[in-house]
């Protein structure tokens, strides 16, 4: 096994680098990737190139390459298991799934499930209505996987990127850090790339197969469409509702068994339908997140408050970008005035407590 292959199935869970967000990765800077921008140019790089041919053939051969790539690319599928599909049967245009491991001995796991968007659905499935794949019945088998890999290296050199992070390998590791860079939890993660791990048992036992697949689901339109403006979202199961005379206070539990507690009036309770067991997002602001000493035992009437460790601070003139890591699938954003004494002080690996009131928390279904 290659080491890049190793970090894929035994990653190193990290903080992102990018300016715009925080996000938990799953990456080992001794493996670097393309980002969520090079991979845009990349998939435009290839989109260009399927369609730039005036002969029929040609066309078809570089599409099929252009959908090999796009289900790597959206899916985080191997190259072996794109090739051995039968696109006409494996592509369920009314549930937007692709069904791996469905066809041959050689998948080299059992099938899964993974959501595509659709559009992206509906596009694959457009490409494919042509003479030539029906005559070929929607099966990629006889691509060579030596052909494909180059014409993958070739656009990523084309692009002006080094050819090995064009590679198949290189674009399923690529994907896995973008959905974690995006918030998508870790077991989903294994989920869709095929991966297990007994230290996620705990999160199996929280979360149901079926509440894994529609946090999938949701996650793939949602990504597909429009996003979200705040730095901290957390996917959550309702564990608690408590109903007063005018508000309501709603207790969940994330993904790695962190308890967030939020208060919302009756009506949004109502109207977004919310019972014990459903799952929402929770999302928080980076500046309603507050930051408090980590070496004492917490001072304050907060309902959320996480200990974790500073893994990265940004100081500017008005504003300190704290980023504190709670535990290996949540790290919290926090944005402070730089004038505060106590923060000044603080470096990199740090205690402290990140914390924020149930009034600054909120929940939405998508």
């Amino acid at each position: 096994m290659t080491d890049q292959k190793k970090s894929l199935e035994t990653p190193t869970v990290q903080m992102s680098g990018t300016k715009d967000h925080s996000r938990i990765i799953s990456v080992d800077h001794t493996a670097p990737c393309l980002d969520t921008v090079q991979l845009h140019l990349l998939e435009q790089a290839f989109r260009k190139w399927a369609i730039d041919s005036s002969r029929t053939d040609v066309r078809f051969s570089r599409h099929r390459i252009l959908i090999t790539f796009l289900l790597i690319r959206y899916t985080g599928a191997k190259l072996n298991e794109v090739l051995a599909l039968d696109l006409f049967k494996d592509i369920d245009k009314k549930k937007h799934v692709v069904v791996y491991g469905s066809n041959g001995p050689d998948t080299g796991s059992k099938s899964r499930t993974v959501h595509l968007s659709r559009s992206l659905c509906h596009e694959i499935l457009k490409m494919i209505q042509t003479p030539l794949f029906k005559e070929r019945q929607g099966r990629m088998s006889d691509l060579d996987p030596g052909f494909v890999r180059r014409k993958f290296y070739e656009r990523a050199a084309a692009c002006g990127f080094a050819k090995e992070l064009g590679g198949p390998e290189a674009i399923r590791r690529a994907r896995a850090v973008e959905m974690m860079q995006g918030n998508l939890p870790l077991p989903a993660v294994q989920k869709i790339l095929g991966h297990t791990s007994a230290g996620l048992t705990s999160a199996y036992v929280t979360f149901s197969e079926t509440e894994i697949q529609d946090i999938v689901r949701r996650f793939m339109e949602k990504e597909s469409g429009r996003r979200t403006s705040a730095r901290n979202a957390f996917f959550c199961k309702v564990t608690e509702i408590v109903t007063g005379d005018i508000q309501t206070r709603v207790g969940m539990i994330t993904m790695d068994s962190h308890p967030v507690v939020t208060v919302i009036t009756n009506d949004s309770v109502y109207r977004l339908g919310l019972v014990t067991g459903k799952w929402i997002v929770a999302e928080v602001k980076a500046p309603m997140v507050m930051l408090q000493d980590g070496t004492s035992a917490f001072n304050g009437s907060a309902e959320n408050r996480f200990k974790g460790t500073v893994t990265r601070i940004t100081r500017g003139k008005i504003n300190t970008e704290c980023i504190v890591k709670v535990s290996d699938t949540t790290h919290i954003c926090a944005v402070t005035s730089s004038s505060v004494p106590w923060l000044s002080r603080i470096r990199q690996g740090d205690p402290v407590w990140a914390f924020f009131s149930c009034f600054s928390v909120v929940i939405h279904l998508d």
